[in-house]
């Protein structure tokens, strides 16, 4: 069985990590896509952490974070530039490209 010792000393690019766990990948996706997938990865399993004891269950959740992330892209998931850097904030510009901003500065007439 794998160790975190194992897992924390291989994975350095995106490809380490779905090699560690036996995941196969499509290649030309996470070249596309490794940036935002990685991302979330990363925030998916900060937001999980606190609530997992012991290794085996720590790698099982690793894993299943990974695998939940690399189906969202598989399925057609595409953040926006919005999500991945936040750069909708206060100050900057407001709305969708859709749309536009409108007068009031709260999005535009598609409701974003």
């Amino acid at each position: 069985m794998k160790s975190l010792n194992e897992f924390y000393d291989s994975c350095r690019d995106a490809e380490d990590f779905f090699k560690f766990f036996d995941i196969d990948f499509d290649q030309k996706l996470l070249n596309v896509k490794r940036f935002h997938m990685m991302k979330e990865y990363g925030n998916l399993i900060k937001r999980g952490m606190a609530n997992i004891n012991g290794e085996e269950k720590t790698l099982e959740f690793l894993k299943f974070s990974l695998l939940r992330v690399y189906g969202d892209y598989v399925n057609g998931h595409s953040p926006s530039a919005a999500d991945v850097w936040n750069m909708y904030e206060t100050g900057k510009l407001e709305g969708c490209s859709s749309c536009g901003t409108s007068s009031t500065g709260t999005g535009g007439s598609c409701g974003c």
